[in-house]
């Protein structure tokens, strides 16, 4: 999409804000993932509440006042040439309305993370500016795969992935080509109906999904139906899916691609027709490889299904 505009490539000794824009986060937990960054020539610059605690009915990293100045302040310096979110959870909804982009709009920065940021993605899409939706740093210290973070780090350099993905009984081949939105099911869900929702006009959508009950996951599913979602978008990639319904009942707790959850997003999509890619890579799960939010993707459905971001 010629009208999305893309931060430039990150050079060596380029400043990557570090800030928690929801939950809240120990330092132990981003050690290995700030240790990734200065390995690949980079340097880590901590936002002031990065590691403040708000107890209000849930851990934020501070109060509303203080996450939002942390972000304001990442997105318009002018010295940061990217904004990693130390972790989701819950809380990006509160920062909407007051985040403010004079700056960002003349220096445009990569956003990265995923989970709860998925609604900060829509708003700079909203605003026509693309974010990866990928691994948070704090994920660097479960055990998640090498490749997951070196692809982040390629597509910081200006390389574009590019990936093959396993068939699967519930694809629905085809071949499409559009600009990728989504993230987080129950964000996206969350969105429906506000002014920060996504355009799913002509898009292929993306979803993953965590720690929902199986009548959750099909109840967001129906809404986004209701909602028109299914019927106005070309395309559909289904990633993790995973910790889904009950943990004593559910032998597959533990997998990354629920076949169960599979299952019920195919009986609610079986009256349409657009191509679906079921198992993509990207969730939260160990092998969470980067998608770029806004980014031109052609989607291949086949035998060989393969997932690949243009620059126009």
């Amino acid at each position: 999409m010629s009208s999305i505009i893309f931060p430039k490539t990150l050079k060596k000794g380029a400043k990557i804000a570090i800030v928690s824009p929801a939950g809240s986060v120990q330092e132990s937990q981003l050690e290995a993932g700030l240790q990734l960054i200065e390995d690949h020539g980079y340097e880590p610059i901590l936002g002031k509440n990065l590691y403040t605690e708000f107890r209000h009915g849930y851990n934020y990293a501070g109060t509303e006042k203080q996450r939002i100045a942390d972000m304001n302040w990442a997105l318009n310096d002018t010295e940061i040439s990217a904004v990693w979110a130390s972790r989701g959870g819950y809380g990006c909804q509160h920062l909407l309305r007051h985040l403010k982009l004079s700056g960002f709009r003349k220096n445009p920065k990569w956003f990265i993370g995923y989970s709860d940021n998925t609604v900060i993605q829509s708003f700079f899409l909203k605003n026509k500016f693309p974010s990866i939706h990928a691994q948070s740093i704090k994920t660097a210290s479960f055990g998640v795969t090498y490749e997951s973070y070196e692809q982040v780090f390629d597509i910081l350099k200006g390389k574009l992935p590019k990936y093959k993905v396993e068939s699967h009984e519930f694809n629905k081949t085809g071949k499409v080509e559009g600009s990728l939105v989504g993230g987080n099911l129950a964000l996206v869900y969350a969105l429906l109906g506000t002014s920060y929702n996504f355009n799913f006009k002509d898009k292929i959508l993306f979803i993953e999904e965590v720690g929902e009950k199986y009548y959750a996951l099909d109840r967001m599913l129906i809404s986004l139906d209701l909602a028109g979602v299914f019927k106005q978008i070309k395309g559909l990639i289904i990633g993790g899916m995973t910790n889904m319904g009950d943990e004593k009942e559910n032998l597959n707790y533990e997998q990354s691609f629920d076949e169960f959850a599979y299952k019920i997003i195919s009986e609610r999509i079986a009256k349409y027709d657009f191509p679906t890619l079921f198992g993509f890579p990207n969730g939260h799960i160990l092998d969470n490889r980067p998608l770029i939010i806004g980014g031109n993707v052609k989607l291949k459905v086949a035998e060989k299904s393969t997932v690949e971001f243009l620059w126009s």
